[in-house]
């Protein structure tokens, strides 16, 4: 028993494994991941760092002294009076005192607000409520104030938007139907990204969180990519973090482009580019966890895509360290131990400016 290492699975179950079932997991999901993106896998001392990271006998690791890195958020206040279905505990505070407690009880490095929704469309109808909230808040923080949600562009096909449905019309074999109709929303959430954005700025927003770009395929995270580059025409000074939803850009349209790149397939290293060439001052990658898999093998996937993008990006890359993505378990509350370690090993090996 000497040599059964406590870690989980992807869905969060503990397990017992083999020293040699682990280093095998972590050349397996290096291994992976270079093939698919194209990449160099981790070396085999980085491989070994991993291991002796997720083998360390304590519940909680951390980085070395001088290797912290700042933490951005999406709404983590929204944990203190969120349900439990949400992964919140319910308490009784209000926005504000959320947004405070989380910033002067747990020293956050930045806080953020948004929508229970979490999604723009939303927010457009309100966006005088919502801006006063942000006005009256960012009076009483001295942390960055960030305001954040989803483009979510399939809040904009029918029932509930605009446009012609993608998902039934592809089924129906009516691609180029379907194809317009993304287009068509690509156009609708464009506008709100910037209604919004604009909005916010004029009562001093301090930063912009689009999180989650491209969950609808390539269309959403076009859309989300010409508002960015919209809005720093006229807010220029803006600071704008901008998150992918997974580890390559679904194309469920399969053309679109910017700037004469086609976005779908594309993988964490030259989605950073993109965020970069659109005028994003921080890019949040994705790395989507596999329930059926260790957390050993999920998370050096996601270093190894880490690594190659952080060389590569022209701007700061902080990777995304939530539920269920870049190794963390697929649970509405990540296990302590779990999330540490992703953490180490996205800070130390990967080498993401922050998380």
């Amino acid at each position: 028993m000497s040599d059964m290492i406590l870690t989980r699975m992807g869905d969060g179950e503990r397990v017992r494994l083999e020293a040699a079932e682990i280093r095998e997991d972590i050349l397996d999901g290096t291994e992976d991941a270079a093939k698919r993106a194209g990449i160099a896998p981790l070396s085999e001392d980085e491989q070994e760092q991993l291991f002796e990271i997720i083998a360390d006998p304590a519940r909680i690791v951390s980085v070395k002294p001088g290797n912290e890195v700042i933490v951005t958020d999406d709404g983590c206040s929204m944990s203190f009076y969120g349900g439990q279905d949400g992964g919140g505990v319910g308490a009784p505070l209000s926005r504000m005192q959320a947004v405070l407690t989380y910033e002067r009880a747990c020293g956050a490095d930045t806080t953020s607000l948004g929508h229970s929704d979490y999604s723009y469309k939303p927010v457009k109808p309100i966006i005088n409520f919502e801006a006063n909230d942000y006005y009256n808040i960012s009076m009483a923080t001295t942390a960055p104030f960030f305001y954040g949600a989803q483009p979510n562009l399939g809040l904009y096909f029918q029932p509930d938007g605009p446009c012609p449905n993608a998902a039934e019309l592809m089924p129906q074999g009516k691609i180029e139907e379907a194809c317009q109709a993304q287009e068509e929303a690509a156009e609708h959430l464009q506008r709100d990204l910037v209604f919004v954005g604009r909005r916010l700025a004029e009562v001093g927003l301090e930063g912009l969180n689009f999180d989650t770009c491209g969950s609808a395929g390539d269309a959403d995270f076009l859309a989300a990519l010409k508002a960015v580059a919209e809005l720093k025409k006229t807010v220029p000074d803006l600071p704008i973090l901008m998150g992918a939803a997974g580890e390559f850009v679904l194309g469920m349209h399969g053309s679109v482009t910017f700037q004469g790149e086609r976005l779908a397939g594309m993988f964490p290293q030259d989605q950073a580019r993109m965020v970069a060439a659109a005028g994003g001052d921080i890019f949040g990658m994705a790395v989507s966890t596999a329930t059926t898999e260790s957390v050993p093998w999920n998370l050096s996937r996601a270093v190894t895509f880490l690594k190659a993008t952080s060389e590569r990006s022209p701007i700061p890359v902080h990777a995304n360290v939530g539920m269920g993505v870049c190794g963390v378990p697929m649970m509405e509350q990540p296990p302590i131990d779990s999330v540490t370690r992703v953490s180490k090993a996205l800070v130390e090996i990967g080498k993401a400016d922050g998380l």
